[in-house]
């Protein structure tokens, strides 16, 4: 078991990226879910967030999870079957209503938005 499948239950993390323009360092508190020592996100704000293109531009993150800071290297889900395993993973960890002021059902957050995997050295 990882250090990050020991975790897995946590409600939020904090992924700190690099600006793609500036470089400067960024922090967000986010959800997550973790399958198999890999850890996945869900852009709800779809492929415009910042920290989604922060880490398409560049996937070195740092990932704060229970007192602990982990280097990991970020990519965007684009298999159909590993997005699909990843709304399924964060469906059954949050189970909410959608957010109607972004037009974001839960449906879509689950399966069609925006995914990242982060993917940590042994």
């Amino acid at each position: 078991m990882s250090w990050l499948d020991e975790h897995a239950a946590i409600e939020c993390c904090d992924i700190v990226t690099a600006g793609r323009v500036t470089g400067t360092p960024h922090e967000i508190e986010i959800w997550f879910g973790v399958s198999d020592g890999t850890m996945y996100l869900i852009s709800g704000n779809g492929p415009g967030a910042d920290w989604y293109r922060n880490m398409l531009a560049s996937p070195e993150v740092v990932v704060k999870l229970a007192g602990e800071e982990r280097a990991g290297a970020a990519r965007d889900v684009t298999d159909a079957a590993e997005r699909r395993r990843c709304g399924d993973l964060m469906g059954a960890k949050y189970v909410w209503d959608g957010d109607a002021s972004i037009g974001l059902t839960y449906e879509a957050w689950c399966y069609d938005v925006p995914a990242i995997a982060i993917e940590f050295a042994p």
